[in-house]
């Protein structure tokens, strides 16, 4: 999780830019879907042992 957050911070920034309320939801919701896909993507693919 702190490597998530690392690059959440990284590729977004620790703070929000937009001034206005809808901005600022815009922008968390934004950064959370770019999150989401980088944790989809770094996800490890699991398969059972046989």
């Amino acid at each position: 999780m702190e490597t998530t957050i690392g690059r959440y911070k990284h590729i977004i920034g620790p703070k929000l830019r937009a001034r206005s309320t809808a901005g600022q939801k815009a922008e968390v919701a934004i950064a959370i879907r770019a999150l989401n896909q980088m944790i989809q993507i770094a996800k490890p693919i699991s398969v059972p042992a046989v």
